[in-house]
């Protein structure tokens, strides 16, 4: 199957309004708008961050590449969502308003994983939190709506993106519709979108009414049936509880013609409109066009009442994640189906390069004076060099948001960029404080063979082990890390974003490279758990891995005379992950002298496997039936905290938690006051706290004598 392509982004006929130029800042005002020459905005984008001119920030990113195709684009950032006065600011649109939450899922920026509310926002000027609505995607939209009724609305941002069809709220532990239905938006643009808005708002501009745009790829709209022509499979045909059809394992790459599963019968003879027949296995595929087919999921109805289907729907989804091979889903909400189409073609190299060259401002909109934007000083000299994750961790979201094929920059554009942030960015002192994405080392590597990577449908490219056909080719990332550090004015580039060290393994010179010239004493990597069972669920590659990049960095940074350390994450309470599972992991973090402070516990996102499996109890990594094998999801949060608890064995709030739970897993043996033992004895703790609170109270009566002597001698009065 050969590899999709599409027009290239920066291509089309610009649209009139280029003749206003570039404008300093997106404005924000009427007066900003005034100060242009414009007399209206063409889109505006609504966003839940504060306005920051850099292309880390999605409104940056989305209204500066709309500015080059022409369009004028303003900016309400963090309105007020309470009435629809705020979302009148800048009039009314004249093709559309855009509506992100912002780059953080507005839930999960709202709420820990404990659901406990967060009272700052890294987003927010001064990093207040609250400063936008629960689901606001769905709120900024309904507001848009109420403003200017017959102006179309878009949404998108990761909040949309992840949740384009019935998916699992564990925010109200029940499953939601479309947000797309509920937030009574247009059209849904899912993960990066460039090329599905620009295309969008050509179409718009030149007269197409929106609601006849229905076939853009990477979009979701609403239909009321399926396109008559169409072929329609029944994805349930596969997992259908009861009877398991034969399914080829979501690990294995099959080429065509060689799956070893018999095909399903086609009982449907006659040629219908619109012909409903069973999802065909990968042998018979190539039947079936896949641009006037689609395959038909089950219903909201059905997946918000049952959890297996709902299992069933979510693997079929990211099964159907390739663009070059993707069919369009649909999802029949009440009378009406949500038509999900394939995912957008990825970028080109030369495009890339394109949206991160166009001219960013890379400091926050001025209104926002000396107030610190907590996000912004953290990503202001960070460089953002790819787009993508192969890795397919169950637990992440960052593949079904911007897909498993790796989209790479340039050197040239990449090292543009440092030199812009050496001239551009107000305080630099010569630190590079990442050059990354969602994977360190995953720049420019992907399938070796792109007829291979088009008809590939695996989760994961390193799951179970490193794909065959995958380049593990880390020279160019090597090369670019020699250039950067040459780059006049800069003296340091730091390597902060995630590193998946089975990949680094395999090119022991960029493990050198990285140990020797890129860790500033500590470096971040996830290997997430220590027992297999666990692993397994995650999709996350054994400690032998783990050891062999362990073994690596420490004889890197001997050669280098330099005293490093690594800082793992681990993940408490992921489904599938037992008490005993995170009772051998405390037993390994202590076995290494690890005292763990920042730990996570599993934060069910929406629409990734994980939650899929928190939320069935099956696992859809397997064909699926009311049969499958259930499997065990710490839920309750006396179960949550416990598992964390084991991540933080040294932690004295801990021990009593740790105790009760040892004695119940008949590990009584691991209590005790010896060196060998996990947590202390209850008398051995009394003994700790006493001590403590003596030496603290001792303590005091110093400091109240030193108070005292600086008061000067009392003197007696007569």
């Amino acid at each position: 199957m050969p590899q999709l392509s599409a027009p290239k982004l920066h291509n089309y006929p610009p649209y009139w309004a280029e003749c206003f130029g570039i404008a300093p800042f997106l404005p924000v005002t009427r007066a900003e708008m005034d100060t242009l020459g414009w007399d209206s905005c063409d889109i505006i984008i609504v966003t839940g961050d504060a306005y920051v001119d850099h292309p880390s920030f999605g409104m940056a990113v989305m209204g500066r590449l709309l500015e080059s195709h022409g369009f004028r684009v303003g900016i309400i950032a963090q309105p007020d969502w309470r009435s629809a006065e705020a979302f009148k600011a800048l009039g009314k649109p004249n093709l559309y308003f855009g509506v992100t939450a912002g780059n953080m899922d507005s839930l999960i920026n709202r709420y820990t994983a404990d659901l406990r509310i967060r009272h700052d926002d890294a987003y927010t000027p001064g990093g207040e939190g609250g400063q936008r609505p629960n689901r606001a995607v769905t709120v900024y939209s309904q507001r848009c709506k109420e403003a200017w009724k017959d102006v179309p609305v878009v949404i998108g941002g990761i909040e949309a993106s992840l949740r384009r069809i019935a998916q699992y709220d564990y925010w109200s532990d029940e499953v939601r519709r479309s947000v797309l239905i509920d937030s009574t938006a247009d059209i849904l643009l899912y993960g990066n979108a460039e090329r599905a808005i620009v295309d969008l708002s050509h179409k718009l501009a030149g007269g197409e009414p929106i609601k006849n745009i229905v076939d853009l790829r990477g979009t979701t709209v609403i239909r009321s049936d399926v396109p008559q022509g169409y072929t329609e499979l029944d994805s349930s045909r596969i997992d259908w509880p009861g009877r398991i059809d034969a399914m080829p394992s979501p690990y294995e790459y099959i080429p065509q013609g060689e799956c070893k599963t018999k095909p399903t019968e086609n009982t449907d003879a006659d040629i219908q409109p619109v012909r409903i027949v069973p999802m065909p296995l990968r042998r018979n595929e190539k039947a079936l066009d896949p641009n006037r087919s689609c395959i038909r999921l089950p219903s909201y109805e059905k997946v918000a009442k049952d959890g297996v289907l709902y299992a069933h729907a979510s693997r079929v989804l990211h099964q159907e994640s390739n663009p070059h091979n993707a069919r369009a889903l649909v999802q029949k909400h009440g009378s009406r189906e949500v038509w999900v189409n394939p995912p957008a073609i990825p970028l080109s190299t030369e495009e890339m390069d394109y949206i991160f060259g166009l001219s960013y401002a890379r400091i926050p909109h001025p209104s926002y004076g000396k107030q610190k934007i907590p996000a912004y000083d953290m990503i202001k000299t960070s460089v953002n060099i790819m787009r993508g994750c192969f890795g397919g961790c169950t637990f992440c979201s960052i593949t079904e948001h911007e897909g498993r094929i790796i989209q790479s920059r340039s050197h040239e554009s990449i090292l543009n960029e440092i030199e812009e942030i050496r001239d551009k960015v107000p305080g630099f002192t010569g630190t590079i404080s990442d050059l990354g994405g969602p994977t360190s080392n995953m720049y420019t590597l992907n399938c070796k063979d792109p007829d291979i990577q088009a008809s590939c449908r695996k989760l994961s490219c390193v799951y179970p082990g490193i794909c065959k056909n995958l380049n593990t080719d880390h020279s160019p990332t090597t090369q670019l890390y020699r250039k950067a550090r040459k780059v006049k004015g800069v003296h340091t580039v730091a390597i902060a974003s995630g590193l998946r060290y089975d990949l680094a393994v395999e090119d022991p010179e960029y493990v050198k490279e990285l140990v020797t010239h890129h860790v500033g004493g500590y470096l971040k990597i996830a290997p997430e758990h220590s027992e297999q069972d666990t692993l397994a669920m995650m999709m996350k590659p054994g400690m032998g891995a783990y050891n062999k990049f362990e073994r690596m960095f420490k004889k890197f940074s001997a050669e280098a005379g330099k005293k490093q350390y690594l800082i793992p994450y681990f993940i408490a309470a992921h489904p599938g992950c037992s008490d005993e599972d995170m009772l051998q992991l405390s037993i390994w973090l202590k076995k290494n002298n690890f005292e763990v402070d920042q730990v996570q516990t599993f934060y069910p996102s929406p629409m990734s496997l994980a939650t899929a499996m928190y939320h069935s109890d099956r696992n859809p990594l397997k064909p699926l039936s009311y049969k499958s094998k259930k499997i065990f999801t710490p839920k309750i949060k006396g179960q949550r905290q416990v598992q964390k608890a084991f991540l933080r064995y040294h932690d004295t709030d801990n021990w009593p938690a740790l105790r009760k739970a040892l004695k119940a897993m008949g590990r009584g043996d691991l209590i005790g006051d010896s060196p060998q033992h996990l947590v202390p004895s209850e008398q051995r703790e009394l003994r700790m706290r006493s001590s403590e609170k003596r030496a603290s109270n001792k303590t005091a009566k110093v400091a109240r004598g030193d108070k005292r002597n600086q008061r000067g001698p009392i003197k007696k009065h007569r």
